[in-house]
């Protein structure tokens, strides 16, 4: 029942967008009839404004057109882990982290941190957090791979100029009752102490739990629950999520690798660079998509990349 429940909601909200939209163009049909009639600066101007408005949500509408893969409507997982660069870039992954936090909120998305580990000095080395909300996973999926920053670093008192790199890696968050078969001779399973922020929920015994499945490598842990228990249960929905999607990926022969957590976290791998220095320039390599407003962008403002992306994603499809 709770599946059909979100299923309907979604399928509500997408039907309720349309219906508005007719509305508003039926609204704006009438009042150019009136100021063709009677022209009126004022209304005439609104009208103008109206005409914006509706292009927007067309847009809006259209993107989502674009996610129409089965796990597309999904809640996802995102996983940020630092690469080369030692506490740059480790500051470069809680930066990231960051920027899809702040996304999440944009989009009225629910953020809980599974499980984060600190840098030595500063910044995070990994970070693994659950994003709730209808299409989360269609939107973020387009983030898979690694980022570059280059900047002139906090930490060094040369005032040199650094290049750093963080890997992400989306995964859709799947029911339950999905039929994954894991054997337990398949898996090593690790406790640990969990470090790093967590306040109440964060404990001082060896309560974080990290899952490893060995035929695939694949590796989840979570460390925010209040028992050992919990954090098991909540490993082991992700493993199955995880495995869930290569199994996916696997039967629709997919060209695209989305494991992008495994790529190297090095030069020539990136999906996108960010450069604070010695111009300000955000680029997405597989689009080529730009955008100047670098602070924008890292406080959350990523929906221009990520619809573009699914266009060009779109448009590869139908040319194959």
């Amino acid at each position: 029942m709770q599946k059909i429940n979100q299923e309907i909601a979604i399928c509500k909200k997408v039907v309720d967008e349309w219906v508005q939209l007719e509305q508003k163009i039926e609204d704006s049909l009438v009042l150019a009839e009136m100021l063709l009639e009677e022209p009126d600066e004022d209304e005439f101007v609104s009208f103008k404004d109206e005409l914006v408005a509706i292009e927007s949500n067309v847009e809006q509408l259209e993107v989502k057109s674009f996610l129409s893969g089965e796990l597309d409507p999904n809640s996802c997982y995102l996983s940020i882990n630092s690469g080369a660069g030692g506490t740059e870039a480790c500051d470069w992954a809680q930066m990231i982290y960051r920027m899809y936090v702040r996304y999440a909120e944009k989009q009225g998305f629910k953020v809980d941190v599974l499980a984060m580990t600190e840098g030595e000095e500063a910044g995070l080395k990994s970070v693994t957090i659950s994003i709730q909300g209808p299409y989360a996973y269609g939107f973020l999926k387009a983030e898979n791979g690694v980022h570059r920053l280059v900047r002139i670093s906090p930490f060094d008192s040369n005032a040199k100029r650094h290049t750093s790199f963080a890997s992400v890696f989306c995964w859709a968050e799947v029911n339950n009752d999905i039929d994954i078969e894991v054997k337990d001779e398949e898996l090593k399973i690790d406790t640990y102490r969990a470090s790093g922020a967590g306040g109440q929920h964060i404990n001082t015994t060896d309560s974080a739990v990290r899952i490893t499945h060995i035929p695939t490598g694949t590796v989840v842990q979570c460390q925010n629950q209040r028992s050992q228990h919990a954090n098991r249960d909540t490993a082991m929905k992700m493993l199955k999520a995880a495995l869930y999607e290569k199994e996916v990926e696997r039967r629709n022969k997919e060209k695209e690798k989305i494991e992008s957590g495994k790529m190297a976290n090095e030069w020539g791998s990136q999906i996108r660079s960010y450069v604070l220095h010695p111009y300000q320039m955000i680029k997405d390599h597989r689009t080529n998509h730009e955008s100047g407003k670098t602070g924008d962008v890292l406080d959350g403002d990523l929906q221009g990349f990520i619809e573009v992306y699914l266009k060009s994603k779109v448009k590869t499809a139908g040319a194959h």
